[in-house]
């Protein structure tokens, strides 16, 4: 759904672009509440998986893909403000590098794709979560659920932005059905995806998900050639001494095979803005991308014929790229929320 320039005109998507810089403005001091010495490099990873996943274009209808948005599994991953930060920055390496969604609407993206789709899959996280039973299961399906929601929510707020701004005179009403009707679609594959991904991290290390948080995992022991449940010890390691360096190894080498080898063998049709776009021919007055001359653009690497090769590169060198970026910028405002705290204790209250 990366939104390219052209589609939606100046006054709107500067006025999308101030309220993006808002919203990542509050997400850092926010993010400085969510972020500790466990998740601050993980959140990193968090963002490259994002960037890694949504190279895997999965066909949702005749001549339609769709590809994950990744809001929701970031919120509930590593939190609401730490998660709009990693949309944000995978759409801006894929803006700057891949040309892929436009500079100018840039603040279209961050609040349709990263800013909404946050907002609406952690309210309904968050709202089933308390409803259903207390158990790993329920965080499964509220993050189920609550991705569900977010990726047509995200297609009605284009929409609303295309009733302000739209460069081209199409009818609201046609745009509205067909958005939302193929994003449904699409939802149903990120709702898979993140309940996937999120049940794989709460199987193994359930402290690690924010939306889990006071769930914990137990011992398991073999009988009777079964794992069962260990009785609990009193004696356990205390959870902020287990290691992060197993899971993020792993992500990592999850994350690049998924955007080195697995994205080749992505749908190449058009994805669902793309298609609608096409259809009802709001994409009339759509401009040339400003890094259109990028080495990497449209996710291959310049003067590499080899089209699997070349595609391949161009998805290791985002994964990379992303993850030092992204735990750059988490690393930060977790040093600075360390440097408030540090602040706050020597500070000696007046007379």
């Amino acid at each position: 759904m990366h939104v390219p320039d052209g589609f939606i005109d100046a006054p709107v998507s500067i006025a999308a672009g101030v309220a993006a810089a808002g919203a990542v403005a509050v997400s850092l001091r926010g993010a400085r509440r969510e972020l500790d010495e466990r998740t601050a490099p993980l959140a990193g990873l968090v963002a490259a998986f994002i960037f890694a996943v949504q190279m895997l274009n999965f066909p949702v209808a005749a001549g339609t893909s769709g590809h994950l948005l990744g809001g929701a599994l970031a919120a509930i991953l590593v939190g609401p403000y730490t998660g709009v930060l990693c949309v944000s920055v995978v759409l801006l390496m894929q803006g700057l590098l891949f040309a892929d969604g436009g500079l100018t609407a840039l603040g279209v993206n961050i609040v349709t794709m990263g800013v909404v789709t946050v907002v609406v899959a952690y309210v309904v996280f968050r709202g089933l979560a308390k409803l259903l039973p207390d158990s790993r299961r329920s965080i499964t399906v509220a993050a189920f659920a609550g991705a569900l929601l977010s990726v047509p929510a995200a297609a009605a707020f284009f929409t609303l932005l295309y009733s302000i701004g739209g460069t081209t005179d199409v009818p609201v009403v046609k745009v509205f059905g067909a958005m939302v009707g193929v994003h449904v679609l699409i939802g149903i594959g990120e709702a898979v995806i993140t309940a996937a991904t999120v049940g794989a991290v709460i199987a193994v290390r359930p402290d690690l998900v924010h939306g889990a948080r006071g769930l914990s995992a137990p011992l398991k022991l073999r009988v009777g050639g079964e794992l069962v449940d260990a009785p609990s010890a009193p004696a356990a390691v205390p959870v902020a001494a287990r290691s992060t360096k197993p899971v993020w190894i792993t992500g990592l080498v999850a994350a690049l095979a998924l955007a080195g080898i697995v994205s080749f063998y992505a749908s190449s049709s058009p994805d669902g803005l793309e298609k609608v776009a096409a259809d009802k021919g709001i994409d009339q007055k759509v401009t040339e991308h400003a890094a259109a001359d990028s080495p990497l653009a449209d996710y291959s690497v310049k003067d590499v014929s080899d089209a699997r090769l070349s595609g391949g590169l161009a998805g290791v060198i985002g994964v990379g790229a992303t993850v030092v970026v992204g735990t750059g910028v988490f690393w930060t405002v977790r040093r600075r929320r360390s440097a408030d705290l540090t602040a706050a204790s020597t500070a000696v209250p007046a007379a």
